[in-house]
């Protein structure tokens, strides 16, 4: 009793803890949200290079979760702990790499290159502090209970940083109107054509200064806050490397336990299924800000109905743990993401109306808080399956996780590309105050039907998944009688 009193954490060190989730969450809300209508209308970059620079971005992103676990698992302890240091100095260098992804140089040439590099640096030193993040569960504590207790404040404190960024980003870049340019055959109708052409470039030039300007100045508190939160972590949170002993014997090499893995049936289902239905969200993340800009007429409430999707998410993630130890996780999975189905329809049949809008927003978040939590709930049963059927093999967890977010990065970044590619196909106009009805169609087709597709094909993969609740209740009394 006594080792286990000195093993309880306090609830200072936990929210400490928790506290650095935010920093990645946060970015990458920003990001995910806001990237591709900042390349295209504000630094103004052709549709072909933004959709390279987004599935190059976000590959490159996929190809580091591993790369970095690898060179974590050969770094030597510290006075300041293993993971500690690696979360420290990458700090200050991802804030700087993020700031200049929405800085808009002066040169025209070039500017392809510069996002290009600066979003892949910014994605690899970010997994430079996620990664030993993720790995700090297991140096905080030796007690079970401790490291879920602290895992329950950090998935809290996680969704609240997608709410947070939703909101820095959106409100301040809200608070400016983006300018637009009139469609040529519109200005090509008037008498005085060309001088009409140039007054409206002079205005929209001094207006589109001030538009960039809000973009910085939201990249500047959300780092901020990146390095706050990092401050917060290294002071508050100990790395004990005696939390960290194994128990196995032998240690199997990585390649070893990758194949191992990689072969386990029950983990490949549920890559599939949550696979497709990940991209659906994300394929719905990446262009809902381009949706509700041209095809809905939005230009002003966009950041607002995102705001209105994350904390409906937020609000109902609580609904969802009770729903699933209620009812079962694959229950859970078929009802909650197949709820944002006739909605995700709704959405692209009806005509553009503000609160059908609100209201499939809100609607919409009770799928996305499904989506976010249930791989996160279901794969430990997994790796409980495995070890029952791997009983000598051990410390494969890091494998489990990492290649679950290699897999989602990187389809992600593949079907980014293709949407920002497709509306490139349809006749985009950059900066333009409406876009030709090819433009608005592909954006439908990227927000509703195609989602809505992926979302099907997921759940019919989820019938493969073997895990119901009677085998997971097997599992575990199995796993206790191991033990």
């Amino acid at each position: 009793r006594l080792q286990e009193s000195r093993e309880r954490l306090s609830v200072c060190s936990k929210l400490c803890y928790a506290v650095g989730g935010a920093p990645y969450q946060i970015t990458g809300c920003a990001l995910g949200f806001f990237l591709q209508i900042y390349l295209l209308d504000v630094a103004q970059l052709d549709p072909f290079y933004a959709s390279i620079i987004l599935f190059v971005g976000r590959a490159w992103d996929a190809i580091t979760d591993p790369m970095v676990g690898f060179f974590i698992s050969k770094t030597s302890w510290t006075r300041f702990g293993r993971l500690m240091p690696w979360i420290i100095f990458s700090t200050p260098f991802a804030v700087i790499s993020y700031f200049l992804i929405w800085f808009v140089p002066d040169f025209s040439r070039g500017q392809v290159m510069w996002y290009l590099v600066f979003y892949c640096i910014f994605q690899t030193l970010v997994t430079c502090f996620h990664v030993p993040y993720s790995a700090l569960t297991m140096f905080i504590s030796r007690e079970q209970s401790e490291r879920d207790s602290a895992t329950a404040y950090r998935m809290t404190v996680e969704v609240l940083g997608t709410v947070l960024g939703t909101a820095i980003q959106g409100q301040i870049v809200g608070k400016v109107v983006t300018p637009c340019i009139e469609s040529r055959l519109f200005i090509g109708k008037t008498n005085s054509s060309v001088a009409m052409e140039e007054l409206n470039m002079t205005h929209d030039t001094g207006s589109l200064t001030d538009t960039r300007n809000a973009y910085m100045i939201a990249a500047g508190v959300i780092g901020g806050l990146y390095i706050l939160c990092a401050m917060i972590l290294s002071v508050g949170v100990r790395e004990k490397r005696e939390s960290s002993e194994l128990q196995s014997d032998e240690p199997v090499s990585f390649f070893q336990g990758l194949k191992l893995v990689m072969n386990h049936g029950a983990y490949i289902k549920l890559i599939a299924g949550f696979l497709f239905t990940s991209l659906a969200f994300m394929l719905l993340e990446g262009n809902f800000a381009l949706f509700c800009t041209y095809t809905l007429g939005f230009r002003n409430e966009f950041q607002n109905i995102l705001l209105a999707i994350m904390l409906s998410a937020t609000l109902t993630i609580p609904l969802w743990q009770w729903f699933l130890t209620r009812f079962g996780k694959k229950t859970a999975v078929y009802v909650g993401i197949s709820s944002a189905i006739p909605f995700l329809i709704m959405v692209a049949v009806l005509d553009s109306n503000l609160i059908v809008t609100y209201i499939v927003a809100v609607a919409a978040g009770i799928s996305v808080a499904a989506a976010f939590l249930l791989p996160w709930s279901m794969l430990p049963d997994v790796i409980d399956d495995f070890k029952l059927q791997h009983p000598d093999s051990h410390g494969h967890e890091a494998i489990f996780f990492s290649f679950y977010v290699f897999f989602t990065k990187f389809t992600s970044g593949v079907s980014l590309g293709i949407s920002t590619l497709s509306l490139d196909f349809a006749g985009y106009q950059t900066r333009g105050c409406s876009q030709p009805s090819e433009v608005n169609f592909t954006l439908k087709m990227l927000v509703s039907a195609v989602p809505v597709g992926l979302i099907l094909l997921g759940l019919l993969l989820f019938k493969l998944y073997p895990i119901d609740e009677e085998k997971r209740r097997k599992n575990k009394k199995a796993l206790q009688d191991l033990r």
